[in-house]
Order: structure tokens, then sequence, then C-alpha cells
């Protein structure tokens, strides 16, 4: 099954400590490129995040995003009072309204201010680290399954069209008794509208030359190669964009070849729709892991 490289999936779950969320988006790309934003408590994830998208996609510039609510409550449970600090602000207070001459109670809004009075104690996020890389296996196979059916609905379309190249294919061998049969009608025609006799063992040579540079049962028969090769590649469990790719500019060249020797209207015609289903097809590869 192919896998298209266009995605987003987003979960989210509770700790103790607050809420957790990823999300993940990519788009095409030549290779694989992951992008991610983490709080400054989660970046020794880096590596083991790396990892898990290495292992589970191989295409794809993928922006991947770790968002942490800490609770209000458990945020407010790390902070602590310097308490010896605290004592040496309220003796230099007293020493400097007994300096004054004045009393005054100290103004304890201010003081909050003051560097250092609070400290927040450095929690221990193990089990948030832990949550988190569990909440990211979830998010990257939810993340596999929408290129998957993104991909399914690309694999769809491509058949389509290349059953539309079989019929274009079927349609040329249709005509091509009528194409050869036209061909030598009109070649003995300008032959005899020569002013001077020709040997008629030259005619036929002369002829056949020119069938061979028409003929275009090789190209015909390239393309339904092609077309077979490309239903097999379809369903196999790897990634096969850039296969799919290559197999793209084979199709489109076996077209071009048959436009240049398109000797009636309906091998031309057949060229120019052979052209526009595949091109069609090669917009949706591009979005193939």
């Amino acid at each position: 099954m192919i896998r298209s490289m266009t995605a987003y999936a987003a979960r989210s779950t509770a700790t103790t400590r607050g809420t957790l969320s990823w999300e993940l988006r990519s788009v095409n790309h030549r290779y694989l490129d992951v992008s991610l934003r983490l709080p400054e408590d989660f970046r020794a994830l880096e590596p083991a995040i790396r990892q898990r998208f290495k292992e589970a996609l191989s295409r794809g510039k993928v922006e991947a995003g770790l968002r942490f609510q800490a609770d209000a409550a458990a945020a407010s449970a790390d902070l602590r009072l310097n308490g010896d600090l605290a004592r040496a602000l309220v003796r230099v207070h007293d020493e400097l309204a007994g300096l004054s001459g004045g009393a005054a109670s100290p103004d304890l809004v201010h003081l909050l201010d003051w560097p250092g009075l609070i400290v927040s104690e450095r929690p221990d996020f193990e089990a948030e680290r832990d949550a988190a890389m569990a909440l990211l296996d979830e998010a990257i196979e939810a993340f596999v399954e929408a290129r998957e059916g993104e991909g399914a609905a690309i694999a769809e379309m491509i058949e389509s069209r290349l059953a539309g190249i079989e019929h274009q294919v079927a349609e040329v061998r249709r005509h091509l008794p009528e194409i050869r049969t036209a061909l030598d009608t009109r070649f003995r025609e300008r032959l005899a509208a020569l002013s001077q006799p020709v040997e008629p063992g030259r005619i036929e040579q002369e002829l056949v030359l020119q069938l061979q540079k028409l003929d275009v049962d090789e190209e015909l028969d390239r393309l339904d190669a092609h077309v077979a090769e490309i239903r097999r590649v379809l369903v196999l469990d790897e990634p096969v964009g850039r296969r799919l790719d290559f197999l793209m500019q084979e199709l489109n060249r076996e077209a071009n070849t048959l436009g240049s020797k398109a000797a009636v209207v309906e091998t031309g015609q057949a060229a120019v729709e052979l052209k526009v289903l595949i091109e069609q097809m090669r917009e949706q590869v591009q979005n193939v892991e």
C-alpha cells in the first residue's frame, strides 16, 4: 500500500502535572526532514524522537510540535520561599525604618519581586517524558494511518488513469491496419504523380522503410509493460515514490515517441491524451512516499 507524504495527526493526554499535546504535519520532500519544537524540559528526548520518525517514515518534510500545559496546582506546589533571604530583607527593612525615625510595615508586594525570594523547585519530569514518548507513538501511528488513507486515494486515481492509458493504446492498435493502408495509398498516389516512372521494387522498398519509421508497435508494447509494472509497484509494502516517478518518466518518453510518429489524426490525438493522463499521475506521484 502506498503512502502519501501529506498528512496531519494530533494526540493529547493528561498527566499529574499537566497536559501533553503532540501535533504532527508533513508535506512532500525528497528525503526525510524532521523539524521539532519541544519545551525546554523535554529537549533531552530529541534523539529518541528523531529515531521514532526514522523508523516509521522514509520521506517527507515533517513538523512535530510538543506542548506541555502545566496544571496550576502542580505549578504552585513547586514554589518555595527563600526563608533566609526573606528574614534578611525584613531585618534590613526594620533597620532602615529605625534610621529614618519612623515605623512602617514591609511592603510584601514589592518584596516578592526581589530576585531569588521565590524559588521554583525544578521538578523531576521523568514521568512526563515517558508519557510524551508513549503519546508520540500513538500520534505517529495515527499519522501513518492518515498517510495510508491519502495513499489509497492516490492509488485509486492512478488506477483510473492507467485504465485510460490502456484504452488509448487499444484504440491505436485498433486503427493500425487502417493507418498502414492509408500510408500505403498515400505513398503510391505521390509516386503516381511523379513525371518519371519508378521501378516497382524500389516502390516496395521505400514503402517498407516508411512504414518502419512510423511503426508504433514497440511503443505500444512498452506502454503496456509500464502500466503492468506500475500496478505491481502500487501494492508493494515499501516506499515506492521514487520508483513511480521514474516510471512516469518512462511513460512520458513513450508518449512523446508515439506523438513524433503520428502519421494520422488518431495517433496524434492518442499521444496527446496519453500525455494528459501521465501528467495527472505525475502530479500525484510527487506526494507518494
